[in-house]
């Protein structure tokens, strides 16, 4: 067994999961639904019909099976000059978001948006003492190196760059001519900036773009023909992320990456040619049809969990990616297509989990060991798109979708493919509704 990870043999996981499924005495098997007073999703249209979904918390490593954490002191380079001390605190939630085995699993909505903003709060708290916005290329590939060596030693995964498509360039200035605070400063228009972002509302944001916006404008500021856009976007995140207090900022930014990645689908569809000939025009054989359906969707269900406004948007993806190859018939209602059907599953797909389109971090306690937060509502059906169907959101309440359960730079496309990666299903299986008694 390594520490640092959730990697187990197979023989002991084995012996593990025997013990945990035949202790009948020692184990209540239950939902877990726990009402943390959240209510309905922040961020979900205002349809709802009768009835509450309830908030559950699977836990990754219920007792006694907690979590091995390294306790080494990394090795770090000794040539890196961002200031770890100033975002202790936001170094353990990023490890636990994008803890071990799991950080595949929770990279689109929880790991990589986290990790992206962690890397923009250590620049801009750095920033107060160098004067600078960016890194050379030599200091940027020993400080990754470093944030990573620090993460990977509370237990993060130990593959993250590539998990979150996160290089040491990400660290410099890219193409952004404008790196220098002072030059910053007297080139945008800062206390309109920090006025717009300082505090923003979660879900008004989302709609009304007013952070985003004054962003956008002061990037336009700092950028030069033939530079990036999105590269300045970056410098300006620094600057403020280093005039806010580092948790400020990272609500600020988390609450930016949640607009962005609930407005689209990460999944990776795989080729519908066998559904489309077996559903097509007036469908002779039903049986076969929603056959093809079944394994279609058992392909998604391997990547990665969704939130439940994403699980929407891959819902009208794959729907119209079908009537463009000639099905007509609604092969969500014909087969019983759910939206937690374009997520993980679990139980044999008895049930399946969809995160708020509000994610919050995932959480480790001693006792009970790394829990995220899901909404699970089984067997809402997925909406067929229609020719007007425009991407769900939650600003249009005009769309006409069914009521929800009560994220950025990484794509799903997790395939399994390694044992560890088996044995990891195996345990999210058979532990994501288990609890042991103290």
């Amino acid at each position: 067994m390594r520490e640092g990870s959730l990697f187990f043999s197979g023989k002991i996981l084995v012996a593990l999961l025997c013990a945990l499924v035949l202790c009948g005495n020692s184990i209540s098997i239950e939902e877990n639904a726990i009402t943390m007073g959240l209510g309905r999703d922040a961020m979900a249209p205002d349809i709802s019909p009768g009835g509450q979904p309830r908030p559950f918390i699977p836990s990754l490593a219920p007792s006694p099976l907690i979590p091995f954490i390294n306790s080494s002191v990394p090795a770090l380079s000794g040539l890196c000059m961002l200031n770890f001390s100033a975002v202790e605190n936001l170094m353990s939630v990023t490890a636990t978001d994008c803890w071990a085995s799991f950080a595949p699993y929770l990279a689109n909505v929880v790991c990589c948006p986290q990790f992206d903003a962690i890397l923009f709060i250590l620049m801009g708290q750095s920033s107060k003492n160098s004067g600078m916005l960016a890194l050379n290329s030599t200091h940027s590939r020993h400080c990754l190196s470093d944030v990573e060596k620090i993460l990977v030693s509370r237990g993060a995964n130990e593959n993250l760059p590539n998990i979150c498509s996160v290089h040491s360039a990400n660290l410099t200035g890219a193409s952004c001519p404008v790196i220098d605070v002072i030059e910053f400063e007297s080139s945008v228009d800062t206390s309109r900036l920090l006025s717009a972002c300082e505090k923003i509302d979660p879900v008004r944001e989302c709609c009304d773009q007013v952070c985003g916006n004054a962003i956008l404008d002061a990037a336009r500021k700092i950028s030069l023909t033939g530079s990036s856009l999105d590269d300045c976007k970056g410098i300006v995140m620094r600057w403020l992320a280093s005039k806010l207090d580092p948790s400020s900022a990272n609500v600020v930014l988390r609450g930016l990456s949640n607009c962005n990645l609930n407005k689209v689908c990460p999944l990776e569809f795989p080729n519908i040619t066998k559904v489309a000939a077996d559903c097509e025009g007036a469908i002779s054989n039903q049986s076969a049809c929603c056959k093809a359906m079944e394994s279609y969707t058992s392909r998604l269900q391997g990547q990665c969990l969704l939130t439940n406004l994403q699980a929407l948007n891959c819902a009208a993806s794959l729907g119209m990616k079908l009537q463009r190859a000639n099905v007509s018939k609604n092969l969500y209602n014909l087969c019983h297509v759910n939206l937690k059907d374009f997520s993980i599953q679990v139980f044999s797909q008895a049930s399946g989990c969809l995160l708020p389109s509000l994610p919050s971090d995932a959480t480790f306690d001693k006792s009970s060991g790394i829990s995220f937060i899901c909404d699970l509502n089984d067997n809402i059906a997925a909406p067929w798109p229609s020719n007007s169907f425009e991407p769900v959101s939650s600003c249009n309440k005009t769309n006409k979708i069914p009521a929800l359960p009560t994220t950025t730079s990484a794509q799903c496309g997790i395939h399994i493919e390694s044992i560890e990666s088996i044995m990891f299903l195996l345990l999210f299986v058979c532990l994501m509704f288990l609890q042991i008694p103290p």
